[in-house]
């Protein structure tokens, strides 16, 4: 299973990317903790916390695809940096001038999410250049998603002992500079330097003009709605069952179980349809989500939540094919911006409606959510199933262009990137 990720490991710059990346996205990932702790512990309230995050999380779900688009005209360290440092310095004026006025708070957390670079559509776009076969981008994809797996369960620890070491703010400052830092070393690598999208067709739509990208995008909205809708379930279950610390056992139990998924689905090369893989990856995905209904004992509990997780890495990874397939020409980070939109933007629905759910027919009535969804999932992609199907004239050769003074000719991937 290691030998595929080894090799992806060594091939040159490639670690450096992963991990400035995943370095650089530590802001974003850890945002709502952290803005949650602070405004606790500068004596405001749980609804001004709540909102100071949701506003975050809206103006970061616009600022994705719209940063994302910039990168496919203007390159990476034309946006990726500036992006960064707007965040990192809106979130400071967030730390410093604290919740007192809060208009100049709900301006800086905007700022800061709205700035936020799109690293995580940047990495997608820069594998084809750094890896050179379609084989170990797609486990690269798989890689990609299982170290994500890892970040969002290690960012909240990273911010709670930043909050127990120093304070709250130290926390918000000292996680904004490190992104920086993250930012800096991925768009000062030669493969972000270089990169460049393939020529694009000017269209206000950009790369929602393609049928199969709005396909997977209805769809992966539904994915993040389950995602939302687990999280709010889980609270009335762990208030019944041992409280925070039960809570905290279900959250890292399906974030471990979606590692363990993306570790396997990336071990091996997969043939055939992605679009038709992609459909049985979330069938069994919504199918893993209703034993969660059954709320056994906690160590039950615990275990049917790492099933729940199983296969949402390798969902997300097949994803990342299909996206890079169906991506306009020019429009590769933006098109993968817009997914990870989508799935934030769904995850902000599932939160919102299983609140009323629960309070209405309880923990059960929560979990039967993440089911039902996930179910949608599923028959939007199997009624969007030609739209997904591999479209003519895929395997494409492009034509290098200002990075290939000889002008040679490779088959490349579909995004159409130049290394």
């Amino acid at each position: 299973m290691a030998s595929g990720y080894l090799e992806i490991l060594r091939a040159r710059y490639a670690v450096r990317l992963l991990a400035g990346t995943l370095v650089g996205r530590l802001p974003n990932a850890t945002a709502a903790i952290a803005i949650v702790l602070f405004v606790r512990a500068e004596g405001g309230s749980y609804s001004l916390a709540g909102a100071l995050a949701a506003v975050y999380g809206v103006a970061n779900a616009v600022g994705q695809p719209v940063l994302g688009r910039l990168v496919d005209l203007y390159g990476q360290p034309r946006v990726q940096l500036p992006a960064a440092v707007l965040s990192g310095a809106a979130m400071a004026v967030f730390a410093w001038a604290g919740t007192g006025p809060v208009v100049v708070a709900y301006a800086a957390v905007a700022g800061a999410g709205l700035f936020t670079p799109p690293l995580e559509g940047g990495l997608r776009a820069l594998w084809p250049s750094v890896l050179r076969k379609e084989g170990q981008v797609h486990t690269a994809y798989a890689m990609d998603a299982v170290a994500q797996e890892v970040m969002f369960t290690a960012g909240p620890l990273l911010v709670t002992l930043c909050v127990s070491l120093w304070s709250a703010q130290a926390a918000l400052l000292v996680l904004n500079v490190i992104g920086v830092l993250g930012a800096l070393s991925v768009v000062l690598s030669p493969p972000s330097r270089a990169w460049r999208s393939a020529p694009r067709e000017a269209h206000w739509l950009g790369a929602l003009r393609s049928p199969g990208l709005l396909a997977l995008l209805g769809a992966f909205l539904f994915v993040g709605v389950a995602l939302g809708s687990i999280t709010v379930a889980a609270v009335p279950y762990a208030d019944e069952h041992g409280g925070d610390a039960v809570y905290g056992w279900l959250m890292a139990a399906l974030g471990l179980g979606a590692l363990m998924g993306g570790a396997g689905y990336g071990a091996r090369q997969w043939a055939g349809d992605p679009a038709r893989r992609l459909r049985l990856l979330v069938a069994l995905l919504a199918v893993c989500y209703l034993p969660l209904t059954l709320m056994p004992g906690t160590a039950g509990m615990v275990l049917l939540a790492a099933l729940a997780g199983v296969f949402l890495a390798p969902a997300i990874a097949c994803a990342f094919v299909l996206v890079d397939r169906h991506a306009p020409p020019g429009t590769v980070t933006e098109a993968f911006s817009w997914l990870v939109t989508t799935i934030t933007v769904g995850a902000s629905v599932g939160t919102g409606l299983t609140g009323p759910v629960v309070e209405a027919g309880g923990a059960l009535w929560g979990f039967a959510v993440p089911g039902a969804a996930g179910t949608v999932s599923l028959l939007v992609l199997t009624a969007t199933g030609r739209v997904l199907a591999a479209p003519a004239g895929q395997a494409v050769v492009a034509a290098s262009s200002e990075n290939d003074p000889n002008r040679a000719v490779e088959p490349r991937f579909s995004s159409g990137d130049r290394a």
